[in-house]
């Protein structure tokens, strides 16, 4: 018997009929393949990004500082070797034995996306002195971001607040808000204050992964940790936290949890008009004021 060439070179070749020749089984499987690569491509590229996606830093450009109050720009050194910037806010005649404000701000942008809208209602409102500053990477602080690097941020502003201002730290509030909630969450751990002060913010980035991509292991694979939840319930002292119901960034839920796991004193206020990154609603500030005289009242 005669065998073709062609028929030993379809041997040799191992050659496969054509995809819309094979059996519904075969094809089926090759599917599945193909979706579990795309699958696994789109968390690794997904787990690549994650710095980019959490740490949005605007550039070197500040804008001026808001009209009408005294504003310096701070620069201290943290433990990293980062070179941390800030905008310091001083009331009129202001004293340090009547507090301040360390603001930690979100994720997004630079201090001065913040701290011309928010630097004059702290100060006007609360009669307290405000410290806002930048993570490292953003605005005009050096380095790149990291949780490890805002934390340190943090460290630097609180013993610049109370080494060189000589704030008392029972007098210190430490605020934060979104993302800034796990760098004050960090700081109200470790360091005295007066107050915790939570706005939008999260109970862990793991839980933020899973939320935003619910169809992603994203809890068990991301490195960001900020683990508030697991945090807040060893912080000693007061604990103001607000948020949105309808926060269309961060889940109303994700507030709720944070302060059923808070120590008492605590006090939760809903803001019903209030967008993530807007700041603080009209009502939060004589909350807050109330919720700070009622816990110096309980400790009288």
């Amino acid at each position: 018997m005669r065998i073709s060439p062609r028929a030993v070179l379809s041997v040799l070749t191992l050659r496969q009929p054509p995809f819309w020749e094979r059996s519904w089984k075969h094809r089926l499987v090759r599917l599945a393949i193909y979706a579990a690569v795309g699958y696994l491509a789109i968390i690794v590229v997904l787990l690549l990004m994650e710095d980019w996606l959490l740490y949005v830093p605007g550039g070197a450009d500040l804008g001026n500082p808001p009209a009408g109050i005294a504003v310096e720009n701070i620069e201290m050194t943290s433990s990293r070797g980062d070179r941390i910037h800030a905008w310091w806010a001083v009331p009129k005649d202001w004293q340090p034995e009547q507090g301040a404000v360390l603001f930690c701000h979100g994720n997004g942008g630079n201090l001065g996306h913040r701290g011309r809208r928010a630097l004059p209602r702290w100060t006007g409102e609360m009669g307290q002195a405000v410290l806002l500053f930048d993570y490292p990477g953003y605005g005009r602080s050096s380095g790149e971001p990291s949780e490890e690097g805002c934390y340190a941020a943090g460290d630097a502003a609180y013993d610049w607040l109370c080494g060189v201002q000589k704030v008392p730290p029972e007098r210190l509030l430490i605020y934060g808000g979104s993302l800034g909630g796990g760098t004050a969450v960090e700081l109200a751990l470790r360091r005295p204050h007066r107050a915790l002060v939570l706005v939008a913010s999260f109970t862990s980035f793991p839980d933020m992964a899973q939320t935003r991509f619910p169809w992603l292991p994203g809890r068990w694979l991301v490195h960001n940790q900020f683990d508030n939840l697991g945090k807040i319930t060893e912080c000693r002292g007061p604990v103001f936290i607000a948020h949105a119901p309808r926060d269309g960034l961060i889940p109303f839920e994700q507030g709720e949890r944070l302060f059923a796991a808070a120590r008492e004193p605590k006090r939760f206020l809903p803001m019903p008009n209030y967008r993530h990154n807007d700041i603080p609603a009209d009502e939060f500030y004589p909350a807050l004021r109330d919720f700070l005289a009622d816990c110096e009242r309980t400790a009288n």
